[in-house]
């Protein structure tokens, strides 16, 4: 996520570290692993309406193999209710690329100018 900030002049690491801890939820969080090595977390966090993919992290030497398409699949798959999956990205980032392969489409730009929410295709965006 760093990177990322950083490239859209946002980056503080008091908020970033608030932001992660409000949201992280160890029991929500599966760690990815290669031949035994962590390489890497996902986390579903699950609402009433809505589950959110969240902390997906890979590490960059792990990135490029589709290592990354296979795990958002598999989580997905294991997840798989009538609720739809949303996520947020920061802007601009690179992971879009991953998330539009695997069917998501962006929905709206949240109010906190970092965020982009995307859904599953067929999924109807969020009334405000």
């Amino acid at each position: 996520m760093r990177p990322d900030l950083e490239r859209l002049g946002l980056w503080d690491p008091d908020w970033a570290r608030r932001r992660f801890l409000d949201t992280y939820v160890p029991a929500n969080t599966d760690i990815i692993e290669i031949a035994g090595k962590p390489v890497g977390a996902i986390a579903v966090r699950a609402e009433v309406d809505t589950q959110w993919i969240e902390h997906f992290y890979l590490d960059p030497a792990a990135q490029g193999r589709g290592i990354g398409g296979q795990v958002l699949r598999h989580v997905m798959d294991a997840h798989r209710d009538a609720r739809p999956f949303r996520l947020a990205i920061d802007r601009g980032s690179a992971a879009r690329r991953l998330y539009e392969r695997a069917g998501f489409v962006h929905l709206y730009d949240d109010a906190n100018g970092v965020d982009q929410i995307f859904g599953a295709s067929g999924d109807r965006p969020a009334q405000s």
